[in-house]
This record gives structure tokens, C-alpha cells and sequence, in this order.
């Protein structure tokens, strides 16, 4: 069997797209792969490292509204068009898969006009202008959020959750609180804004972990990005912390084990992504979730929005977060345990820890 695979630009796109290869594999370890990117994604350092047989196509996105370089970047995607459907006719899949980002729209709408099974996975509540197009074409849409399914024909549509590593899952409160060197009988609060960081959370965070270094009766972990955590630390030094002396505070540039880290977790304060979501839904982690304002379509608000009406999570805006602000929902929420038993209850029920089986399931259906 051969699957044709493409999704790129982010992160966002690329994981979901490596989880379901992984449980397509897990059903069917004779698969064959091709995964399409662009060389500018970070699919293009991301993919090649999984192993994947990984091709380009020479994209870029348009932009939102009339510019000369629209012009050329049109030019451009008929190109990519014609490349896309040399690469379906060469390959000769039995399926194509496309996780969002443009690049994933040639090459599915290449795949539906030479008849070729094939299906999107849309993360979030507010669809992507690609999955939207090209739901007219394609065989199924997977729908990571129920409140997205109204962006797409009902025929088509399947509410399956959004593909998380199976490590979250499997990762054990006691394996986390091991390998970070935390004290179990302390709550936990984790801190992420994402793999390259949120320079807004690292920044309001500075006079909350001064406040913590004084506090024995909770501790933390935060995550700052590669690229924020000199500044984090320099700042972090300028209020008198040092993170030698407290050890209830650990600082990182980036955390390899999250899925450790999701299971020690008791709070978290995140960013609004679809998959980072799903994760701490499927893990029972309450959260405040402080949306990216400039993500496409202000998708990422959608999801939070989402996320605190159902109970599961507490919303603060980018542009009304302070210091302040962020420190006093923080002890609101761990100052009333019954509280957060009620928003990790709400989380499992919005959790949807077999999507990505759900998703590798339908696609071998098609594909057969």
C-alpha cells in the first residue's frame, strides 16, 4: 500500500501528520510513504530526520489580499500544480493525506482529479482556507474540534479528535516528576509558549517566579523556546533569582519529555495550538490558555474560547496579559483544588485520546 502524505509550514501541520503515519504503520507496517513539503517548512529539517521519503514542491502563500508578488506567487503555484500532479502519477498511492498549510493543496487536489482516495485533518475550531477548498474535492474530512465540522459538507465530515503522540498517554505522574527533579507532594505548574516560545508569557512570568522563589508551596517549569531563554534567564537574574538556590523552579530552552512533564503537570499556562491542546485534554491538565493573537484566522482564540466554555481551561487575551493578571488566576486555580478536579474533568471529556487510531482506521478504509 502507498500513502502519499502532505502538510507543512508548522509544526501545527507536520506532528499531526507524523502521528498518523505512526498509527497507519502501527495497522499496516508494510506502508509506504512520500511525504511533499517545501523546502522553506520546517518540514524540510523536520521530516528527513523521521526517515520518510520527503519531496518538495516550490509554494508559497498568498497573501491576504492583491499585491504584485500574488502575481508572481500564482505563477508560481501553477508550477506546483503541475509538479504536485507529476508526483501523484508517478508515486501512484492508494491514498493522499493532507494535515493543512498550502502545500498540502496540489498535491490533494492532484490526487482527487486522478481519482485517488484522499482525506484532510483539520486541527482547528476555525478551519484553514486550504482545508476548506479542498474539502469540496476530497473523500473525508477529520475534524480535530466538533465546533470545526460546521466548516465542511456533513457527508464528509468525521469528528475525530486531533492525533497525539502515544507517549503523552503512556508517560507516567511518577516518571515525570522523576526526570525533572520535582517533589511530588507539591503542586506543579507548567509553563510553555510553544517550541520557538512566547516572548509575552516569558515576560509576564519573570515577576511570577520572583513571587515562587519565596513560596515553598508550589513549584514550576518553564519552558522558554531556543531562541528566549538567555533573555529569560539574564531577566530572571536582574530580580534577584537564582535558579540554583530554588530548586523549585526549573527553567528550560526546550523540553524533549514533554509528554513527562504533561503527566507531572497540575496547571498548565499554554498557548492556544490545536495539538498542544489536545494533549493537555487527553492528559486531564487544566490550563490557562493565552491565545498567539497572530495566528491565521485568530484560530488560536477560537480553540481557547472553546476550551474554557466547556470548563476545561481559563482564557486570558495576549493583549490583557500582565504580570499581575497571570499571577492571580495562577493561585485562584491552584488555591481551589475542587476547582481544578472540575476542569480535569471537563478536559476528559473533550479528550480524545484515539484520534489518531480513529484517523489511521478511516484511512486504510479508504485506501482499500
Amino acid at each position: 500500500m502507498k500513502i502519499i502524505v502532505s502538510g507543512g509550514g508548522t509544526g501545527g501541520h507536520i506532528y499531526p501528520a507524523l502521528t498518523i503515519i505512526r498509527a497507519i504503520k502501527a495497522l499496516e507496517p508494510t506502508a509506504e510513504f512520500l511525504y511533499v513539503g517545501t523546502k522553506r517548512g520546517l518540514e524540510a529539517d523536520i521530516i528527513p530526520k523521521e526517515g520518510l521519503n520527503f519531496v518538495t514542491v516550490d509554494l508559497q502563500g498568498f497573501e491576504r489580499h492583491f499585491t504584485l508578488s500574488n502575481i508572481k506567487r500564482a505563477g508560481i503555484a501553477m508550477i506546483g500544480v503541475a509538479r504536485a500532479a507529476g508526483l501523484v502519477k508517478e508515486f501512484e498511492p492508494d491514498l493522499a493525506i493532507g494535515t493543512g498549510g498550502y502545500v498540502c493543496g496540489p498535491v490533494l487536489l492532484a490526487a482527487s482529479i486522478l481519482r485517488v482516495p484522499s482525506m484532510v485533518q483539520e486541527q482547528n475550531v476555525v478551519a484553514g482556507i486550504t482545508n476548506k477548498l479542498l474539502s469540496r474535492f476530497v473523500s473525508k474530512v477529520c475534524v480535530g474540534m466538533e465546533e470545526a465540522a460546521e466548516n465542511f459538507p456533513k457527508d464528509k465530515t468525521v469528528y475525530t479528535g486531533n492525533p497525539i503522540r502515544s507517549e503523552v498517554m503512556t508517560a507516567t505522574r511518577e516518571e515525570g516528576i522523576k526526570a525533572l527533579g520535582l517533589d511530588a507532594a507539591k503542586p506543579t505548574i507548567l509553563v510553555s509558549g510553544g517550541s520557538r516560545g512566547a516572548r509575552s508569557i516569558n515576560r509576564a512570568m519573570i515577576p511570577v517566579l520572583r513571587a515562587a522563589a519565596d513560596d515553598p508551596s508550589r513549584q514550576f517549569v518553564h519552558v522558554t523556546g531556543k531562541d528566549e531563554y538567555d533573555d529569560v534567564l539574564h531577566r530572571l537574574k536582574s530580580v534577584g533569582v537564582d535558579l540554583d538556590a530554588s530548586p523549585r523552579i526549573k527553567v528550560f530552552p526546550y523540553l524533549y519529555n514533554m509528554p513527562q512533564a504533561l503527566a507531572a503537570a497540575d496547571l498548565a499556562v499554554f498557548r492556544a495550538g490545536a495539538i498542544g491542546l489536545a494533549e493537555l485534554m487527553a492528559r486531564g491538565v487544566p490550563s490557562i490558555l493565552i491565545p498567539y493573537p497572530y495566528a491565521a484566522e485568530n484560530h488560536q482564540e477560537h480553540n481557547a474560547l472553546a476550551a474554557q466554555n466547556a470548563g476545561a481551561a481559563r482564557m486570558i487575551l495576549n493583549k490583557d496579559l500582565t504580570p499581575e493578571i497571570l499571577r492571580q488566576t495562577i493561585d485562584e486555580l491552584i488555591g481551589e483544588p475542587r476547582r481544578l478536579e472540575d476542569m480535569r474533568a471537563a478536559c476528559r471529556k473533550l479528550a480524545k485520546p484515539e484520534a489518531a487510531r480513529e484517523i489511521a482506521e478511516l484511512a486504510l478504509s479508504l485506501a482499500k
